[in-house]
C-alpha cells in the first residue's frame, strides 16, 4: 500500500493506468469470447431441433402417400 507521503511520479501513474486498462481489455475480451461460445451453443441447439422437427415433418408426408 502507498503511504500519503509518498508522491507517485508521472512514470508510475503512466504504468499503473496501462495496467488497469490491459486488466479492464482482458476482462472485455473474456465477455466477448463467452458471449460467442453462448450464441454458438444457441445456434447449434437451434439448428438441431429444426432438423429433428424437419425430420419429423418428412417422414409425416412420406407415410401419408
Amino acid at each position: 500500500m502507498l503511504r500519503k507521503a509518498h508522491e507517485l511520479n508521472d512514470t508510475q501513474i503512466e504504468v499503473f493506468d496501462l495496467l488497469v486498462g490491459f486488466d479492464e481489455e482482458e476482462q472485455l475480451s473474456k465477455k466477448k469470447l463467452a458471449s460467442r461460445r453462448a450464441l454458438k451453443a444457441r445456434r447449434a441447439i437451434e439448428q438441431r431441433r429444426e432438423e429433428k422437427e424437419l425430420a419429423a415433418n418428412i417422414d409425416e408426408c412420406w407415410f401419408d402417400d
